[in-house]
C-alpha cells in the first residue's frame, strides 16, 4: 500500500509548478494564442477560460485555461496543474510535428 504524503500548498510551490509548464507551452505561436497569452499575464483568466472553451482544438489555450483556476489553492489544484501540463505537452507535441514534418517536407523537395 502507497501512502500519499500530504503537503500543504503555497502560492510559491504553485507558481514554480505554473512556470515549468509555461516553459514548456514556450511562445504563442497565432493571433487567437497571443490574446490569451496577454489576458493571463494581466490575470484575466476569465477571458482566458473562454478562450479555451471556444476554442477546443488549442492546447495552449487549454493550457493557459488551466492554470489561471490553480492561484486559488483548493483541494483540485493538483489536478488543474495535472491537467495544464498535459495540455501543454500536447502543445509541444503538436509544434514539434508540425516543424519536423516542415523540415522533411523541405529536405524532399
Amino acid at each position: 500500500m502507497v501512502e500519499a504524503v500530504q503537503q500543504e500548498l503555497t502560492l510559491e510551490k504553485v507558481q514554480q509548478a505554473v512556470n515549468a509548464i509555461l516553459q514548456a507551452l514556450g511562445n504563442p505561436e497565432n493571433n487567437l494564442q497571443i490574446e490569451a497569452w496577454t489576458a493571463f499575464q494581466n490575470g484575466d483568466y476569465q477571458t482566458v477560460k473562454r478562450f479555451a472553451s471556444t476554442n477546443l482544438a488549442d492546447s495552449y489555450c487549454k493550457s493557459l485555461g488551466y492554470l489561471g483556476g490553480a492561484f486559488k489553492l483548493t483541494p483540485n489544484t493538483d489536478t488543474i496543474l495535472a491537467e495544464s501540463a498535459r495540455a501543454a505537452a500536447d502543445f509541444a507535441k503538436e509544434r514539434t510535428l508540425r516543424q519536423l514534418g516542415n523540415a522533411i517536407a523541405k529536405a524532399l523537395n
